[in-house]
């Protein structure tokens, strides 16, 4: 079967996206005895800064539906709703963290398509091949990069929207069905439980670690204590702007006019040519606090020390890895869903305090490695 957009080209209208109070009451009203739900969202990240919410999409046995949440229509009645479903997702990381942060919603349970197929082996598990792989369909692309807070939504990117859930608990009955002929289906829930744990976390960043950005691993400290004060000044612009901050200017561009301010080179030359007067003016401002930041108050750099083994621990490492290894390759999975290297090396230096973080089912294989 191919599916690219025939219903809009055709003339058949869409049904309208849900952007009032009135609209969404009746969608609950129908959504409280549905036997399963499932949801997916688009954000605005590659548009503006900081990135914010601007589709839910779902779909029941009733049909699929698309929520506006930009509309200003309070969502704290449908995320309610949502808590008494288990909610079928694919690769739900990023969101269930957007909907912690922007609307402090944690699912009780949820089916992660994803995460299912790779338990069953699949090497490509994005949601267009698993979806012509298992159903036949061929869905489009061409939306993902959309800007998702543009209003009125395209009838193109509101059919892309709908596709996103709506074979979503087809592809979940086929690949809960082959989890369980593989006895797979409590290893697949226990990740779930565990993405939702993790999700759920909204720590502060550490503000010494935050634009510690790629590359500042190079610089000394004065360069340093410049990248710091341009990392926020950049961060301000990005916010006024409403743009995310590498529009602003790249991480490299950063890295490499904080190590010529420190070595007493001019950094005019490494700024695009259409910055604004402006931000010129602005960015020397930052430049200047960052020069004149005290010796001792300057960032020192970070040590990142390289773990030290035993010759016996590193022989466990090795052997750890081999027989996982091992292990994965009967069951046919990708080795680090058992164990990540990082993993082994704990579980080589102290089984017994590192073991019980593992999930129940990695705890099983591994120390049916250990023990072989």
């Amino acid at each position: 079967m191919f599916f690219s957009f025939p219903p809009w080209a055709n003339g058949f209208r869409l049904k309208k996206v849900i952007d009032s109070d009135v609209t969404l009451k009746n969608l609950l009203g129908r959504l409280s005895s549905t036997p399963w739900v499932a949801l997916d969202t688009e954000a605005d990240s590659l548009h503006a800064y900081p990135e914010k919410v601007c589709l839910l999409q779902i779909t029941t046995p009733l049909g699929d539906e698309l929520i506006d949440p930009l509309s200003g229509i309070n969502l704290d009645p449908l995320l309610d709703t949502f808590g008494g479903h288990e909610l079928i997702m694919h690769g739900s990381d990023y969101d269930l963290r957007l909907l912690r942060k922007h609307h402090a919603f944690v699912p009780k349970a949820i089916f992660d398509t994803m995460l299912a197929s790779r338990l069953l082996g699949h090497t490509q598990f994005g949601l267009v091949h698993l979806v012509a792989h298992y159903l036949g369909v061929t869905l489009e692309k061409g939306s993902q990069k959309a800007d998702w807070a543009k209003r009125p939504l395209t009838p193109r990117m509101e059919a892309y929207a709908r596709n996103d859930t709506h074979y979503l608990k087809h592809l979940a009955d086929r690949l809960k069905s082959d989890l369980e002929v593989k006895g797979r289906l409590g290893w697949h829930q226990e990740l779930c439980a565990r993405l939702i744990i993790e999700c759920s976390q909204n720590p502060e960043p550490d503000p010494d670690l935050v634009w510690r950005i790629k590359g500042s691993n190079r610089l000394y400290r004065p360069a340093l204590a410049v990248l710091r004060e341009v990392w926020r000044w950049r961060e301000a612009e990005a916010i006024v702007a409403n743009r995310p901050p590498y529009f602003v200017l790249r991480h490299e561009t950063l890295i490499d006019l904080s190590a010529a301010a420190a070595s007493g080179h001019p950094v005019q030359p490494l700024l695009p040519q259409k910055f604004s007067d402006r931000r010129r003016a602005t960015l020397s401002e930052a430049i200047k606090r960052g020069l004149s930041v005290p010796h001792e108050q300057q960032p020192e750099p970070l040590r990142h020390e390289a773990r030290r083994l035993s010759e016996a621990d590193r022989r466990r490492v090795e052997e750890l890895q081999k027989r996982r290894d091992a292990r994965a390759t009967e069951l046919g999975i990708d080795p680090t869903l058992i164990a990540s290297r990082a993993t082994l090396l704990d579980l080589a230096e102290d089984w017994d305090r590192h073991a019980p973080d593992l999930m129940n089912w990695q705890r099983e294989l591994m120390t049916q490695a250990a023990s072989v």
